[in-house]
C-alpha cells in the first residue's frame, strides 16, 4: 500500500533530512575505517575509492537527497520562484541517476552473490570491509529510493532527454574504468581480467542496456504507484 500523498512540510523534511545524513555517515564511516586500518585510498591504488562505482553511487546518493533537502526548505519555507528550478533538478537526478545506479548495485552484487562470486571487497590483505556497510553500500541504496518513489511523485522528464544523459554518464563511467586500467595496470574489477578485450567491451555494452532499462522500470514503478495521483503522468519536456 503506497503511503497517502507525498511528504509535505516538516515531515517530508526530517524524512530527507534523515536519508542525506545517513549517506554522510556511511561516506565518513569510510574514510574513518581507512584511516583506523592506516590506509590512504589514493595511495593504494590508482583512482582511490572513485573508481568504485559503489562508492560513486553512494556520493551520488548524498547529493541526491542533500537537493531533495534544499527543495523541501525552499519550497515550504522560502518560497520565491526558484523552487521549480531545484523541483525539476531532484526529480531529474532521481529519475536519470539516483534509482537507475542504485538499481544496477543491488542488482549485479546480488546477481554475483547468487552466482557465488561475491566476495566482501578486500581494502588489505587480511581484511574486510564490514558486512553492514557492504549491504548500506549495495542493498541499503535500493531500498532507501524506493521508500523515497513511494513517499514523494517525481515528474519524468521526457525519454529523448532522461536517456542519452543517463548512458552518456554510464559510458564516461565506463571510460574511467579502462583509463584506470591503461594507466595503472590494475583492473577495478579483478575477474576483467579473465576476459577478452572484446568481451570486455561487450560486458560494458550489456551494462549500458541494463542502466538504460532499469531507468525505464523506474518510470514504469513510478507511474504505477501514483497512477492514481492527479497529473502524476505528466511529462517535463
Amino acid at each position: 500500500m503506497v503511503w497517502a500523498g507525498a511528504p509535505r512540510g516538516s515531515g517530508g523534511l526530517c524524512l530527507h533530512v534523515v536519508m542525506f545524513s545517513w549517506y554522510v555517515f556511511v561516506l565518513s564511516y569510510e574514510t574513518r575505517y581507512l584511516t583506523m586500518l592506516g590506509l590512504d585510498m589514493d595511495n593504494v591504488s590508482y583512482g582511490g575509492q572513485w573508481k568504485y562505482l559503489t562508492y560513486v553511487n553512494l556520493v551520488l546518493q548524498a547529493v541526491f537527497f542533500g537537493v531533495c533537502v534544499l527543495a523541501d526548505v525552499v519550497v515550504h519555507f522560502l518560497p520565491g520562484g526558484v523552487e521549480s528550478l531545484l523541483v525539476d533538478l531532484r526529480d531529474d537526478l532521481f529519475s536519470m541517476f539516483a534509482f537507475p545506479y542504485s538499481a544496477l548495485v543491488f542488482s549485479v552484487f546480488w546477481t554475483a552473490h547468487v552466482a557465488g562470486q561475491a566476495q566482501y571487497t578486500p581494502l588489505v590483505e587480511g581484511e574486510v570491509v564490514p558486512p553492514w556497510l557492504n549491504q548500506a553500500r549495495h542493498t541499503g541504496v535500493l531500498l532507501l529510493v524506493l521508500v523515497q518513489m513511494c513517499v514523494q511523485n517525481h515528474v519524468f522528464s521526457s525519454r529523448l532527454k532522461r536517456v542519452p544523459l543517463t548512458v552518456l554518464s554510464g559510458v564516461l563511467y565506463m571510460a574511467w574504468l579502462l583509463w584506470v586500467h591503461h594507466a595503472s595496470g590494475i583492473w577495478v574489477y579483478t575477474f576483467l581480467a579473465k576476459l577478452t578485450p572484446m568481451s570486455v567491451l561487450v560486458l560494458c555494452g550489456a551494462c549500458l542496456v541494463l542502466l538504460l532499462l532499469l531507468q525505464l522500470l523506474g518510470e514504469k514503478l513510478s507511474g504505477t504507484i501514483w497512477a492514481n495521483n492527479p497529473g502524476s503522468q505528466k511529462k517535463r519536456n
